[in-house]
């Protein structure tokens, strides 16, 4: 009962923090960019607006891919640790595996939904956020891997816990770096926003999205943010209590958007090549690093 209670607090957490800092980051690009920009609250504004309207159907399978979508993220988002071992609602399934599996069942229904539309601009939004798993995915999960390997352990409460003598974001640096860099390909920020590109593909995977639908996928998308920054700071900034779990994940999203706000957007070519390249690379010699021990 307790359990319950704690995943229900992490979806409820987690619809309203990030709803909130994704209006703050609106705010902070547009001040990086001399505008005034639209006020913090205007996502709930628009979020409530659209679930107001009734939606636009393409079939049972565009149905039940925006569903798919929705409860495969709010699954992932209620077995997350938010900071602490008091704050995991599951620790029995913390393990980083079970984590990305049902983090794959939203990614899937997403892509079938879409696809299932008939759009051809959704099926090509959907074809480049596939082949953008492919490239920040390999490094990512390449110092992961690293990482349960140093610690003996895929549990993400234990690997915070382990941290207390030292973020992994100072005993390997390295790891951690390559890690922010595969976060901001994750959360879909310049310059890897290329499956959303408005002004090639009509944003993409969204574009047959209307009324209610539409809200239910910014919702998914509300929750996928809070387990990819979730994930980040709790295996390379050590968690902590829940005062600075959020401390940390406020700075980690605010640094994404000030960098997200100054850079151009990648062809998905260059995406590939880029992650492929130094990433993949620094995430091999990590990974080198941690099987010498040489890690700090």
């Amino acid at each position: 009962m307790v359990a319950a209670y704690k995943a229900l607090f992490n979806l409820v957490v987690a619809f309203f923090l990030v709803l909130s800092l994704e209006g703050i980051g609106r705010k902070i690009t547009a001040r990086i960019q001399r505008r005034i920009g639209p006020p913090w609250y205007q996502n709930f504004i628009d979020l409530f607006k659209a679930l107001s309207k009734h939606p636009f159907s393409n079939g049972w399978i565009f149905d039940f891919g925006v569903l798919m979508a929705l409860g495969g993220t709010m699954a992932t988002a209620m077995v997350i640790p938010m900071g602490s071992a008091f704050w995991t609602p599951f620790p029995n399934s913390d393990n980083f595996f079970v984590i990305m599996y049902l983090f794959a069942v939203g990614a899937l229904g997403m892509a079938m939904g879409m696809v299932g539309s008939g759009n051809p601009w959704s099926s090509i939004g959907v074809s480049r956020a596939l082949t953008q798993m492919l490239g920040y995915e390999l490094p990512y999960l390449i110092v992961i891997s690293s990482t349960i390997f140093h610690y003996k352990t895929a549990s993400i409460h234990k690997l915070i816990e382990m941290q207390r003598g030292g973020w992994n974001l100072l005993v390997m640096p390295l790891g951690g770096i390559i890690a922010f860099v595969s976060l901001m390909g994750m959360l879909g920020k310049k310059p890897f926003d290329i499956a959303t590109a408005p002004a090639e593909i009509a944003s993409g995977p969204m574009t047959e999205l209307s009324g209610k639908y539409m809200g239910l996928l910014h919702i998914m998308h509300v929750f996928a943010i809070f387990v990819e920054i979730s994930l980040f700071v709790d295996i390379f900034l050590g968690g902590g209590n829940f005062g600075w779990y959020l401390v940390k994940f406020i700075v980690v999203w605010v640094l994404a958007v000030m960098i997200s706000s100054v850079l151009p957007r990648f062809r998905i070519e260059q995406m590939i090549k880029f992650y492929w390249g130094v990433p993949l690379g620094l995430a091999f010699l990590n990974a080198l690093f941690v099987l010498l021990g040489w890690t700090l």
